[in-house]
């Protein structure tokens, strides 16, 4: 049976210069980037803590729009090794992570309160209180 294979002719050309580009971006040990999250509830609130290592806290954003929580942040990173004046690698790349879920109880947005330490985000989501019922006596 003939084998079949992809002719791509830049691969010759530009070995370097396409490799990863439409590739999900990678941390510093090869893993694909994205944001991990811990959710813990109590009575009265959740606590979200999310992964977000070499992220400034100025490009973090989260949205939260009633039960739905979503972070995201842009990544910016950059490398450049010398050796004396002379640059031998030099390596930038830019992008974006981002996290959406749902939580069982709406969130109170007046009382949710957001942390960022050594590279953890640490929310604070209060559970809007759920409406009452009201029973109608029949007259």
């Amino acid at each position: 049976m003939p084998r079949l294979s992809v002719y791509d002719p830049f691969a010759d050309v530009f070995p370097e210069l396409f490799r990863g580009v439409l590739q999900p971006m990678k941390s510093s040990n090869g893993e694909p980037l994205e944001v991990r999250i811990d959710v813990k509830e109590s009575e009265n609130d959740y606590v979200v803590s999310a992964e977000l290592p070499g992220v400034s806290k100025d490009d973090i954003q989260v949205d939260i729009d009633r039960n739905r929580v979503s972070i995201s942040a842009e990544v910016k990173r950059e490398s450049e090794k010398k050796d004396g004046e002379r640059v031998l690698r030099s390596e930038r790349y830019y992008g974006a992570v981002a996290r959406s879920f749902a939580l069982a109880s709406e969130v109170d947005e007046a009382g949710a309160n957001a942390k960022f330490d050594n590279g953890v985000l640490t929310l604070t989501l209060p559970k809007k209180a759920a409406p009452s019922t009201k029973r109608l006596s029949i007259g």
